[in-house]
């Protein structure tokens, strides 16, 4: 049974760290393309460019509150 459990578990962190991998390259990219103003010139920003920008970051709060058990997700 320990046999068992010890190769459950080895799958299961091959599993959490390809995801982790994942993770780490969205981040990458994200953080290049707000590095980058999100591909758009900061001075012909629009409201259009601030829609998509709080758009972003709504998302990501999701995400952080999530993580961090932080807005709807505080215990």
């Amino acid at each position: 049974m320990t046999t068992r459990r010890a190769t459950d578990n080895s799958k299961a962190l091959d599993a959490f760290m390809a995801t982790k991998v994942q993770i780490d390259v969205m981040l990458e990219r994200l953080k290049a393309l707000s590095d980058d103003h999100f591909e758009t010139d900061p001075d012909e920003i629009n409201w259009g460019d601030v829609g998509t920008v709080n758009h972003y970051a709504s998302l990501l709060r999701q995400i952080t509150d999530s993580a961090f058990k932080e807005g709807e997700h505080a215990a």
